[in-house]
């Protein structure tokens, strides 16, 4: 994957924090690094888990974050209410489809199903030309190997119809992803 200008990151993660501190360690880094760059957040909207602590870090530090939260989420008070901007949207397929719009890429942290409902579906519209914006998979303490052996899988299996690196770069740290900037 080449190098990308990147304005606006969509990040896809837990709701949780998981029971590996560098899960939150990494998220504080990687909003820290969209800090520097200059680059704005795109994310969920919530304030809780991992969501919760990079758009924290991003607005402790003078960063922008734009958050989209379906109006269920909002009902439950999950929302984040010190962001630059909150989108409230009916459901969860129109906050995918608004993130997608608004990002020039997007990164996967740690996460539960709906991390991966939302990578899937953003590697899905890659594929089909929908969109071509890049996905980076931070794999944070090897907390994603089983899902990189298994997209390897599905690649030697002839179930895909490029080669998965063409979209997706596997990074191990917030650091990796500037030498994609």
């Amino acid at each position: 994957m080449q190098a990308i200008v990147i304005h606006s990151m969509a990040v896809f993660c837990g709701s949780k924090n998981g029971i590996n501190p560098l899960y939150t360690e990494h998220a504080v880094q990687l909003g820290k690094l969209f800090v520097q760059r200059n680059i704005t957040l795109i994310y969920g909207g919530g304030n809780v888990g991992i969501m919760g602590t990079i758009a924290d870090t991003v607005m402790d530090h003078g960063g922008k974050a734009i958050g989209v939260i379906p109006k269920v989420l909002v009902d439950w008070e999950r929302q984040h209410n010190s962001l630059s901007e909150l989108l409230v949207v009916d459901d969860m397929h129109t906050r995918k489809k608004k993130m997608y719009e608004l990002c020039d890429a997007a990164i996967i942290l740690p996460g539960g199903f709906g991390t991966l409902d939302e990578l899937f579906e953003m590697v899905t519209w890659n594929q089909l030309s929908i969109h071509d914006k890049h996905i980076f998979i931070l794999n944070s303490g090897g907390y994603y190997n089983h899902l990189v052996a298994h997209i390897r899988q599905m690649q030697q299996e002839k179930f895909l119809y490029e080669a998965a690196q063409e979209r997706l770069a596997i990074i191990h740290s917030p650091a990796e992803l500037i030498t994609y900037l």
